[in-house]
């Protein structure tokens, strides 16, 4: 068994990665951090738990600890729910001194040595861990887009085949995405907020380098463009979005190869029985009746019409987040970086 932490383990990501490792047949959740205040103090005593799921009583006895080079002295590895300022210094940190990072924070993602990855999108990109080893670091980090790109990206996998220039999309984002404190009630009931900060860069920069190509060395950004606009809206838990793309292919063959993709990875804990699912409902997908999907990891896409056109939907803080660097740690250990 790999021993592994979670870092910032009592937010919403961290939480939802107490949630998958608590059980996991492959890691051994050992190492809990939080803030000082909660350091010394056992995990069910400070932990708000806000998640739909029962507690993990499995993970309830650990003993949080402060986020230090002593307190990571014992882990493999760590997955990294932290703020984006925080982030920064101590996942290098911890890398630093030979672990390895799986990181759901926004710090590292483009930098150029460090691997940006949704393992059914490009797996391959994990080349760039020994870019890193190369360079003399000790440990190595791998970074998981932002949820929404996540989304975007998954559902454009089965369309790679298909020469565009031009990508348009439009987010509807649930609230969890903003954390437990992220929208205040009043601002979000009865209401759409069109602007959600850094997300648009974010999705326009971060999906460039997934759909790129590893060349040995480095990531050498896809050929398209990409124009995003995202909305907070009204709901829990799933980001929908509309997606314009200058695909010249007919309907037809696009629901085909949605129906019948097939990822390049295989036998993952994580990994659903699949990973992008057609539904051909005329009003699907939708949050409340499709992010549940494959545990919460399959990302949804319908409506494809002439244009072309779709609409996606996949849980932000599973698919979205804390499983997407899961899956990532999965296909890692299978790599043999652990």
């Amino acid at each position: 068994m790999i021993k592994v932490g979670v870092l910032g383990a009592t937010g919403a990501v961290g939480q939802r990665f107490v949630q998958l490792l608590a059980e996991h047949p492959w890691f051994e959740l050992t190492t809990l951090t939080a803030s000082d205040r909660s350091a010394g103090k056992v995990y069910r005593d400070v932990v708000n738990w806000r998640l739909e799921v029962p507690f993990p009583e499995k993970a309830g006895g650990i003993r949080i600890s402060p986020t230090t080079k002593e307190s990571l002295k014992d882990v493999d590895l760590v997955f990294s729910a932290l703020p984006a300022e925080v982030a920064a210094d101590v996942e290098t940190m911890c890398a630093a001194n030979g672990v390895a990072v799986c990181s759901n924070a926004s710090s590292h993602r483009m930098e150029a040595d460090i691997p940006l990855v949704v393992p059914e999108v490009n797996p391959d990109h994990l080349g760039l861990i020994d870019v890193q080893k190369d360079k003399g670091r000790d440990g190595f980090i791998v970074t998981n887009p932002n949820c929404s790109t996540i989304v975007l990206t998954l559902s454009l996998a089965p369309l790679r085949s298909y020469p565009f220039t031009d990508l348009r999309v439009a987010t509807m984002q649930a609230i969890s995405g903003a954390g437990f404190q992220g929208v205040a009630a009043m601002a979000i009931y009865d209401n759409v907020i069109p602007y959600i900060g850094s997300e648009e860069e974010k999705m326009e920069t971060e999906s460039l380098k997934i759909l790129g190509k590893f060349d040995g060395s480095g990531i050498v950004n896809a050929p398209f463009r990409v124009s995003a606009s995202c909305h907070r809206v009204p709901v829990i838990d799933g980001h929908t979005m509309a997606v314009w793309l200058d695909i010249k292919e007919p309907v037809d063959k696009v629901v085909r190869a949605f129906r019948d993709y097939k990822p390049p990875i295989h036998g993952l804990p994580s990994q659903p029985a699949k990973s992008v699912e057609y539904l051909d409902q005329p009003d699907r997908p939708q949050p409340r009746l499709d992010r549940g999907k494959g545990n919460g990891m399959t990302v949804s896409v319908g409506r494809v019409r002439e244009g072309l056109r779709y609409v996606t939907m996949g849980h932000n803080t599973i698919r979205g987040a804390a499983g997407a660097s899961v899956l990532n740690a999965e296909l890692i250990y299978t790599r043999k970086y652990l």
